[in-house]
């Protein structure tokens, strides 16, 4: 099996107790090796452009990849790169995100940032969270890579926080551009987009704390 984007290795170790050999893949070397401290005894950890995979053709059983072709540059080559070394028969599955107004959970900061002028609305076509984010944009890319049968189902989500400060510490770890970005703003800049993203999630304030919702996205292809 195959895993691109894989990050530092959840999804590697998922599966590794269920295939033979998973090849744990991602462009990024800091994040290879922190998969490969993980410790997977079946796994080998490579350094890897999925949009360029660097495997003969036909050479894996299976592909998966969680939240990886959302952020490709060109998710169309990363597709026909996968077919490409996917043996006859094999199976693809991966995730990306619904739609924005589907996501609270990850969506406080970016709203109030772009309000206030100090971050640029997303482009269409462009990279990010929510590229691939309906049926009608996967299916026919999926299909065009040279895959038959598609399937794409939703998943509910829930993230929990315990208070808004946990929520800020989780966001900004997993958002490496919204950490930079909240890092340059002055301190009465900082607490005034603060509150404007708790005002957005205290609709989902509980008792012990916040529960988020938001929907995910799995493609299955052959």
């Amino acid at each position: 099996m195959l895993d691109l984007a894989s990050g530092t290795g959840d999804i590697t170790e998922a599966v590794a107790g269920r295939v033979a050999r998973v090849i744990s893949t991602d462009l990024s070397a800091v994040m290879v090796e922190a998969a490969r401290r993980r410790g997977v005894a079946n796994a080998e950890h490579r350094v890897m452009d999925m949009q360029q995979i660097d495997l003969p053709d036909s050479s894996v059983d299976a592909v998966v990849s969680r939240f990886g072709y959302m952020l490709v540059p060109d998710p169309s080559r990363a597709l026909r790169e996968t077919r490409r070394v996917l043996r006859t028969g094999g199976a693809l599955a991966f995730a990306t995100w619904a739609p924005a107004n589907r996501n609270p959970w990850a969506t406080a900061y970016a709203p109030v940032l772009i309000e206030r002028g100090l971050q640029e609305p997303p482009k269409p076509g462009e990279p990010g969270q929510f590229a691939l984010a309906t049926e009608e944009e996967i299916a026919p890319l999926v299909r065009a890579a040279g895959f038959d049968e598609v399937t794409v189902t939703e998943v509910p989500v829930e993230y929990r926080f315990g208070d808004w400060q946990e929520y800020m510490r989780v966001v900004t770890a997993l958002g490496a551009a919204l950490r930079a970005l909240l890092g340059t703003l002055d301190e009465a800049t900082r607490a005034e987009v603060d509150a404007g993203a708790r005002a957005r999630i205290e609709r989902f304030r509980r008792d012990d704390g916040y529960a988020l919702p938001g929907v995910a996205l799995v493609t299955g292809a052959r």
